[in-house]
């Protein structure tokens, strides 16, 4: 167990502390010389019951209130220490805010310097204290009146330290390890030193780790757990880590800095949480305020967007947006205490609810239900609505860095689908990707409809025109879906339905039956769009959109920019470019200009189209036709087969 102390400066916490365990809390000179507790202080003691408690010591001060929570963060139970002479003051509210917005519920009031009033005053604090705990979550924590001079009810308050160490429950060490850095020193012959909580997962030596921001990679030469050296530690712990890594200095670690698995490395400074408003402020809190935001032992500074409003009244909770001026770490359901802009006054507090929040459309009534989705405990209770929320789907290597839940341990919901894309796995609801499907479906309907003389858009005309939001590599994983079980078809790069066919315009239909016989009497030299612009009194613009229509429906190929082939001239061509191959299947340019009577620049441009449509490969100064390619299997049939084997033979003639 993990005990921390709260309370007013001069309240004699460190003195109790003393008096529990026998061991002084302030070490440092100026705090033995200045009688105060500057910063954390770290003490253990066995109870009786043969296992260490690990106690924190806070200052009480309110100029160290960052200090105290930097230590305040995965504590058990607070120790909320009281002196009967003055009773409730102001350092003891802000400190009892505190530990109830980090989310401790456990307690044991200890009323010190009972020994220097009278009864009725010890009774009157202990009436004072009820009632400061009535309200909230630690009501009913017992109260011990204790003298740490005179050691009254040292014992009954150690017993029941001593009897809630009893029943507290061990966290679990599932998930990535978490240690917030609160010290870091150096030991002679060991090295660098990292002190903190264990907040989740568990370590052994040897183990590798990643510390602070920058992911610094590091490997654990040694463990102390609880004060005592151990191979392991765990969460709930309070641990020593004795760390190496390539040119490590301790001037590199500082206080907040996070030591973690490395598969929970991923900084952010977007943090969505559910913020609460604490009832002893005086004036609403506004959207986009500065503050301060304590989490773990890192205190940075960032502002607040405010999610549902623009205003939020004392007392009040709501959904808001931490933008954090460096980054941090952080996992769903991690505690975070709001400090105002000069550190003076602590605010509010809240719990992390997506330590990934998006930037954009973060006030959306579909992200603020999936923040509601994401105020229950668990992964699974979340999932059904954050995937019915999710347009690009749910990342699940997110999902396990934000809930620190590894994939294996998942109870996930039946219909679901994960989905493989260029940026790895994403997890789709069955109804909801059935959906994007059917949109697909229905987008190229309606293209057809508004576009009858095109075969189709390509991929991306395609998602800009029926899933703009889908991220490409997600809406090329929808197609391919699609493409498998046959409810769309390709030609080349264009998409449509497997029952669309072109159907031309009248007056596309009729410029084709004049031009067309132009481009078959042109033979291996057809005419450029320009000359058949010329020749039909056409525009040329006309002329270039028809038969980049013709090409996209197969019946021309577009060699280069306004030079059409017809299909049944580069078939010849084809035959050509096979009759001259030898028996290691190449073809030289200077026989194939020769074969086909055109000049050189034409024969390279054509043999360059041949590559481009996979039917040669270039190797140097030559090429060799590819015996998987789809012409070099295509034999000549039917009638265009006779004329073309006869113009063969009449060549070798």
């Amino acid at each position: 167990m993990i005990v921390g102390t709260a309370g007013h400066i001069d309240h004699g916490k460190t003195s109790l502390l003393r008096a529990l365990t026998g061991i002084e809390g302030d070490r440092r000179p100026a705090e033995r010389e200045r009688g105060i507790t500057i910063d954390l202080g770290y003490v253990y003691a066995d109870l009786g019951d043969g296992t260490l408690t690990g106690f924190i010591d806070v200052p009480g001060h309110e100029r160290f209130v960052h200090n105290m929570l930097a230590g305040a963060s995965g504590i058990d139970l607070v120790l909320l220490v009281v002196a009967a002479d003055d009773g409730v003051m102001p350092q003891t509210r802000e400190h009892l805010a505190i530990v109830e917005l980090l989310g401790i519920r456990r307690a044991i009031v200890a009323l010190t310097k009972a020994d220097r009033v009278p009864v009725e005053q010890v009774e009157h604090a202990a009436r004072e204290v009820q009632e400061l705990l009535a309200e909230g979550p630690l009501a009913g924590a017992p109260i011990l009146p204790v003298s740490s001079v005179s050691g009254e009810g040292i014992d009954a308050l150690r017993e029941a330290l001593s009897e809630a160490a009893r029943e507290t429950f061990e966290r679990g060490a599932s998930g990535g390890f978490r240690l917030a850095v609160d010290r870091a020193f150096s030991v002679s012959g060991a090295g660098v030193v990292v002190t903190g909580t264990a907040f989740a997962g568990a370590v052994s030596v040897g183990d590798e780790l990643l510390l602070g921001n920058g992911g610094r990679r590091v490997r654990i030469r040694g463990l102390h757990a609880q004060n005592r050296e151990a191979q392991q530690a765990h969460a709930g712990q309070r641990v020593a880590v004795n760390i190496a890594g390539e040119r490590l200095s301790l001037d590199q670690i500082h206080r907040g800095d996070w030591l973690i698995a490395p598969e929970l490395h991923a900084p952010t400074t977007r943090i969505d949480i559910d913020l609460h408003l604490l009832p002893s402020e005086t004036r609403a809190f506004v959207h986009w305020t500065p503050v301060h935001a304590h989490l773990g032992a890192q205190d940075v500074t960032g502002r607040i967007a405010l999610l549902e409003d623009e205003r939020l009244q004392p007392g009040e909770r709501a959904f808001a947006q931490l933008v954090l001026n460096a980054p941090s770490h952080a996992v769903h359901g991690d505690r975070l205490v709001l400090r105002d802009q000069s550190a003076q006054r602590t605010l509010g507090g809240g719990r992390v609810l997506d330590p990934f929040a998006p930037a954009r459309n973060r006030r959306s009534p579909e992200r603020l239900e999936q923040l509601r989705a994401l105020q229950g405990e668990s992964l699974e209770s979340a999932l059904p609505t954050l995937l019915a929320h999710a347009s690009n789907g749910l990342d699940p290597a997110l999902l396990a860095r934000q809930f620190n839940r590894p994939r294996a341990t998942w109870e996930l919901p039946a219909g679901l689908v994960e989905v493989g894309t260029r940026l790895g796995p994403r997890l789709f609801s069955a109804q909801r990707w059935s959906t994007l499907q059917q949109q697909v479906i229905d987008a190229l309907q309606r293209f057809h409809e508004e576009a009858p003389d095109e075969l189709g858009p390509d991929r991306d005309r395609l998602r800009r025109y029926a899933l703009p939001q889908l991220e490409r590599p997600v809406f090329i994983a929808l197609l391919e879906s699609l493409l498998t079980d046959k409810r769309i078809d390709s030609s080349g790069p264009w998409l449509h339905l497997p029952d669309h066919r072109v159907q031309l315009g009248e007056a596309d239909e009729r410029l084709r039956e004049r031009l067309w016989p132009l481009l078959l009497a042109g033979v291996f030299d057809p005419p450029w769009v320009r000359d058949l612009a010329r020749e039909l009194a056409v525009e040329e613009g006309d002329i270039r959109l028809l038969l980049r229509k013709l090409a996209r429906l197969g019946q021309l190929h577009q060699v280069v920019k306004d030079l059409f082939y017809p299909e049944e001239t580069l078939r010849q061509l084809v035959a050509h470019a096979l009759h001259l191959r030898d028996d290691a299947g190449i073809i030289r340019a200077a026989a194939f200009r020769d074969r086909i009577g055109i000049g050189r620049k034409r024969c390279i441009q054509l043999l360059e189209y041949f590559d481009r449509i996979g039917f040669t490969r270039r190797f140097g100064n030559e090429r060799r036709i590819r015996e998987d390619s789809a012409l070099a299997n295509t034999a000549p049939e039917g009638s265009y087969g006779k004329v073309l084997e006869a113009r063969i033979n009449a060549d070798r003639a």
